[in-house]
């Protein structure tokens, strides 16, 4: 069965999603979700004054946009490559615009509650302009609601997409500038954009699904399990999914006194992988060669361990609502920055002084 790709457009008011999602439905022979924003009995309401309908606004479209993509996602996922003109998960970043206090907390909680129902993309493509061209373009479709958008919410919105991509690790993003293209009336560029997306795709390695899979599992998990373009944060989901199925505890003592037994046991493999790699050495002279070869021999029981070992490092994630990508990708990018020979090269001068002061201590000790 063909594994079909689920794309996901995205970018501020004005900027063209719409547009390229009708688009590359054509090109990549898709299936087509379009948002209906337009049925919001509030958002008329809401352009004219934003405080006082702002949460009747953000309940009716998270509640829409999650019926809208709990069903058709999953169903047509099944037959078809899909693209989609708007992500799930961009919704919180109109509530955190536009709630506060109460009414933040009230929807969070309801996000985040729908939001585990709805399967990641295998790319989001994020359309960026300038506030200037957004006005530009909005001015020039001219929608009733949208005619009197202030200048200051569409440059807030534009930054607040900027500030959500900065951080968002949930699918692969492919970022495209679109201040100096004309998808819609340039050939040239529509072909250039559709190249980068084509490209984008292509570039994602397709992962062996499970064995045993259990067409029962919640929409979500079933996606993971069969197989695809995946990354770290669908296993966490996979794992809340597989959690509620088993009936599995949430305890976070227990669960981290299981991941401490599980680095044990990586442990034991790894000591007695050494043990026989020493035997192997005296017989054959070759140290290096011995302890391949242990290894090899071990190899599988280690594989075990160290699923267990990120298993349960996922699940103590969900406890404790981290998201380990995207925490992984930011301390390693600050690791990726140190100077570690400068590091080390401290760390060693501060041992030294260490030594030198015992040092002085044993002396006026013996002094005494």
């Amino acid at each position: 069965m063909p594994y079909n790709e689920y794309i996901a457009i995205e970018g501020a008011i004005g900027v063209g999603k719409t547009t390229l999602a009708r688009m590359l439905s054509q090109e990549l022979n898709a299936a087509l979700l379009q948002e209906v924003f337009e049925e919001n009995p509030f958002l008329s309401d809401f352009y004219a004054d934003r405080e006082r309908y702002a949460f009747q606004t953000q309940i009716f479209f998270l509640i829409s946009r999650y019926h809208q993509q709990s069903r058709v996602i999953p169903q047509t996922l099944a037959r078809d490559r899909l693209v989609s003109d708007y992500l799930f998960d961009k919704d919180r970043l109109f509530a955190h615009l536009n709630l506060v206090n109460d009414e933040l907390a009230m929807y969070e909680r309801v996000h985040r509650i729908l939001g585990e129902q709805i399967p990641a993309p295998d790319l989001v493509v994020y359309l960026r302009a300038s506030t200037d061209v957004l006005m530009g373009r909005i001015a020039l479709r001219d929608r009733p609601y949208e005619r009197n958008m202030a200048r200051e919410y569409i440059d807030g919105l534009r930054q607040a997409y900027e500030d959500f991509f900065s951080s968002y690790a949930s699918a692969p993003v492919l970022t495209i500038d679109t201040n100096d293209l004309d998808f819609v009336r340039s050939r040239e560029d529509r072909a250039y954009v559709i190249g980068l997306v084509r490209t984008a795709l292509e570039k994602g390695a397709i992962q062996q699904a499970l064995p045993q899979l259990k067409e029962q599992a919640p929409p979500t998990g079933i996606r993971i399990l069969k197989g695809g373009r995946r990354r770290l944060g669908d296993f966490q989901r996979f794992h809340r999914a597989l959690d509620q199925e088993k009936g599995f505890g949430s305890d976070l003592g227990m669960n981290f006194a299981g991941l401490t037994e599980e680095v044990g046991e990586v442990g034991r493999e790894v000591k007695l992988s050494l043990i026989e790699a020493e035997r192997l050495a005296a017989e054959t002279g070759n140290y290096q060669e011995a302890l391949e070869q242990a290894v090899a021999g071990r190899r599988a029981l280690l594989a075990e361990e160290m699923a267990d070992v990120l298993a349960y490092l996922l699940k103590i994630a969900n406890y404790v609502g981290i998201d380990l990508e995207a925490a992984y990708v930011r301390k390693m990018g600050r690791n990726w920055q140190r100077d570690f020979e400068a590091r080390f090269a401290k760390l060693n001068a501060d041992a030294d002084a260490a030594n030198a002061d015992a040092d002085m201590f044993s002396d006026f000790s013996d002094y005494r």
